[in-house]
């Protein structure tokens, strides 16, 4: 059996939004019906190298079909200034449950942001208004590309707002999507009155304080990946129904997670995990809800059904690479 070898563009390519979209719906629901392995992120220290290195391990079994993987990530910030290199480099493992053949080799950067996007739109799908035609956007850096192209498919977005310190990031981000939606520059309060707001910044300060919110904006929260950073004013957390991903990683290293520590909120305020509401174990939007919030750190299964995706296209396709990586 040969494997795929599948780069940034073959992995872009092959990973239709609105399927992998409702693959890590399955994944996110699979995960709360405990049909899913998913052990805790490992990290290997390299601080002669000022970075890092980290395993991401999962399988899942989705009813019709069931996936494994492993994404290996890390984030060395030297890399841009010292050797022209991403900070952040991943690569997808993607293997046959049954007899363990490595199926695909895959870019992981660009799947990574494929399976983000859709992760906050499955969270959108069951916390935002269905009505809502507008979206804003704090960050204009390669996450917010796929945060839109996601969210458009489960909404009818029509008005856009990005803000970011960057101008010419707002200025590449509003050239890429002005053929398809009325999308402008603007201050943060602007990006966040808007019914639905996704925030893909570095912060470790809030940026988005409680005032700027619209009276039902869903937030998705997706920058926080680490103890230190933070997005959010902590009142928007006290204020609004709060949904989750995973609760470990939300509260070591989530939006929620200095609030979580300092005790300004606890488990009592968090509504749920976004897989609850997948499966229909808490509730989604309902019409008392005001503010949405949904905290997003990124789950390995979210890998493997996003991989799922795009090797069931890939292998189908005429100009993907492949090599015979295992052999008897």
């Amino acid at each position: 059996m040969e494997t795929l070898l599948l780069d940034r563009e073959g992995v872009d390519a092959n990973a239709r939004m609105d399927e992998v979209i409702d693959a890590v719906g399955d994944a996110f629901a699979a995960y709360e019906r405990g049909d899913a392995l998913m052990p805790a992120k490992s990290y290997i220290e390299l601080d002669q190298y000022n970075g890092d290195f980290r395993s991401m391990p999962a399988y899942m079994d989705a009813g019709e079909w069931d996936a494994a993987g492993i994404k290996w990530v890390n984030v060395h910030p030297d890399n841009p200034e010292k050797f022209d290199l991403p900070t952040v480099i991943g690569t997808m493992i993607y293997s046959d449950p049954e007899t363990a053949v490595p199926l695909a080799i895959m870019d992981g950067t660009e799947l990574t942001m494929k399976r983000t996007g859709a992760a906050a739109a499955v969270a959108t799908d069951q916390l935002a208004i269905p009505e809502a035609r507008s979206m804003g956007l704090v960050g204009a850096g390669v996450q917010s590309y796929t945060q839109l192209e996601a969210i458009a498919e489960i909404r009818p977005i029509e008005e856009v707002v990005v803000s970011d310190l960057d101008s010419d990031a707002v200025d590449a981000f509003v050239d890429a999507f002005s053929d398809r939606f009325d999308v402008r520059a603007g201050s943060i309060a602007e990006a966040a009155a808007c019914d639905v707001l996704s925030t893909v910044t570095p912060s470790t300060e809030p940026v988005v304080s409680r005032a700027d919110l619209g009276a039902h904006t869903h937030i998705n929260a997706m920058g926080a990946d680490a103890a230190a950073k933070q997005e959010l004013d902590p009142e928007i957390l006290v204020d609004a129904k709060l949904v989750i991903d995973d609760h470990a990683q939300t509260t070591h290293s989530g939006e929620i997670s200095r609030s979580y520590e300092d005790g300004r909120i606890d488990d009592s305020d968090i509504h749920g995990a976004v897989g609850e509401i997948v499966i229909g174990d808490r509730s989604g939007r309902t019409d008392e809800d005001g503010v949405t919030v949904f905290d997003s750190t990124g789950l390995a299964i979210q890998d493997v059904a996003t991989a799922h995706v795009i090797y069931e296209h890939a292998s189908e396709a005429d100009d993907v690479d492949s090599f015979p990586l295992v052999g008897r």
